[in-house]
């Protein structure tokens, strides 16, 4: 990575138009706002890594597949309208 020397680079945007300039601070802003967006993206990953109901679910999930106790689309819905018919045949409406 190079080095860069600040002094030298405060100078520089010193001797620059002021139109320069607001593009140099748009790009700035852009740069901490990139490095801001990857660090909340890091802290997201970390915490779903320690949200032990997620990874609960996420392990049920794998052995469920590996069990084939999974439901193709098709399937899937025609358990849920079939959980949906047998709670209205349940009601006293």
């Amino acid at each position: 990575m190079m080095s860069v020397n600040r002094e030298e680079l405060k100078q520089m945007i010193d001797q620059i138009p002021e139109q320069d300039a607001l593009e140099v601070y748009d790009f700035v802003g852009y740069l901490n706002m990139k490095r801001e967006r990857a660090e909340l993206q890091q802290l997201d990953i970390a915490a779903l890594g320690e949200d032990a109901d997620l990874i609960r679910q996420v392990e049920q999930s794998r052995k469920d597949h590996e069990n084939q106790r999974i439901f193709g689309r098709e399937a899937g819905l025609d358990y849920l309208r079939s959980k949906v018919k047998e709670f209205e045949d349940g009601q006293d409406i």
